[in-house]
């Protein structure tokens, strides 16, 4: 698995996709076939991308998002995602390179309530190259360190797994309501939610990422990739599904919580958001009457709900039997979140987490044995 995606290997995926997306095709199981269990010395020694690269359900679900990609209908959209799974750069951050504008957006955003805390200088997150994502979308981890798929490769396994329940809500729209919803905007809508997750949640030298800020109400990450999206020029209606993807336009108060992260997304990126067709001209609700792809791009962002305590539960578990079976004490220190990141993204927290719930301590026990051989 590269960072860089092959672009005849994108174009045949793309022309497949159609057809195995439409056979119900799954992902490779994880049975682990020929593959040993690694020593802890060695799992330590590895990089997130390393893991990444040896999970096999990281890899099947970057292969998969890359297929799905290729079916989206819009040339120039299409493109534009390409170039965003093949290098999530933050160009966004480019944008406010200058203290006097950074500033200057700093001071909208705090009038507005956006911010929790944030200095001007911290902002934004911490990147070298605007040009070049601080990691590749492959290795990043779904979510913060204590939550739903929080090991390298976590990001792709769920975006991928939100993608197969977003495209499952389409096909049953159509075979139960007759509905012809448009699929680029959810399919990209779904894509792109977490297009930052890369940036925001960097691996650190201890092997945790990093510490997500509040911004909006939300975790930055969401607004971030809105903000991103409308810099990348995707059109409209996909921007606006995307800022569904933490909530929905259902009731009064929910709606102002996304036109809130689309008003403080456009501030970020620079641009009027009624103007841009982001919001009605009352700048308070979306445009109107309401897409429906944006309820689809929430829904399908849904895994969260057990994937969340689900995580927990398995890290809980896990730092148990680190204790108890390969010598680590510190569920803080750099050896176990080595041995923890390297777990999870070899077998899941989903699904270790079924094997604890199933089979309990011994079967949990067995299960990791089979990738990190006991001390």
């Amino acid at each position: 698995m590269h960072n860089r995606l092959d672009r005849r290997a994108f174009l045949k995926l793309g022309a497949l996709a159609g057809g195995v997306l439409a056979a119900g095709a799954v992902f490779p199981t994880l049975a682990r076939a020929g593959q040993r269990a690694r020593p802890l010395a060695e799992v330590v020694a590895m990089t997130p991308p390393a893991m990444a690269d040896a999970a096999p359900l990281a890899g099947a679900s970057w292969q998969y998002l890359v297929g799905v990609a290729g079916t989206i209908g819009d040339p120039a959209v299409k493109k534009i995602v390409s170039d965003i799974l093949d290098n999530p750069a933050p160009s966004l951050a480019a944008r406010l390179a200058d203290p006097k504008d950074r500033a200057a957006v700093h001071a909208e955003l705090a009038a507005k309530g956006c911010l929790k805390g944030q200095t001007v200088e911290t902002l934004l997150p911490p990147v070298a190259d605007p040009a070049k994502a601080v990691q590749p979308f492959r290795c990043a981890p779904g979510s913060g360190y204590q939550s739903h798929h929080a090991y390298p490769g976590g990001l792709v396994v769920h975006t991928a797994g939100n993608m197969r329940i977003t495209l499952g809500i389409l096909d049953t729209y159509k075979t139960v309501y007759g509905l012809e919803l448009d699929r680029d905007v959810a399919v990209v809508s779904q894509m792109l939610h977490d297009l930052h997750k890369p940036w925001v949640f960097a691996w650190d030298a201890s092997g945790a990422s990093r510490t997500e800020q509040t911004l909006a109400g939300t975790g930055e990450h969401h607004v971030l990739s809105v903000a991103e999206s409308i810099l990348r020029g995707l059109p409209a209606p996909m921007i606006v599904a995307q800022a569904c993807a933490h909530n929905h336009p259902g009731d009064a108060k929910d709606e102002a919580e996304v036109a809130g992260w689309i008003t403080a997304a456009a501030i970020l990126a620079g641009v009027d958001p009624v103007a841009a067709d982001l919001l009605a001209p009352d700048a308070k609700t979306l445009p109107l009457p309401r897409r429906m792809e944006g309820f689809v791009c929430h829904l399908g962002d849904h895994d969260w709900v057990l994937s969340v305590p689900a995580g927990k539960w398995s890290i809980a578990a896990l730092a148990d039997l680190a204790r108890e079976r390969y010598g680590i004490a510190d569920d803080k220190s750099k050896e176990f979140n080595a041995f923890r990141n390297y777990v999870f993204s070899q077998a899941t927290m989903m699904t270790l987490y079924e094997t604890y719930a199933v089979s309990g301590k011994d079967g949990l026990a067995k299960a990791v044995a089979a990738i990190v051989a006991p001390a």
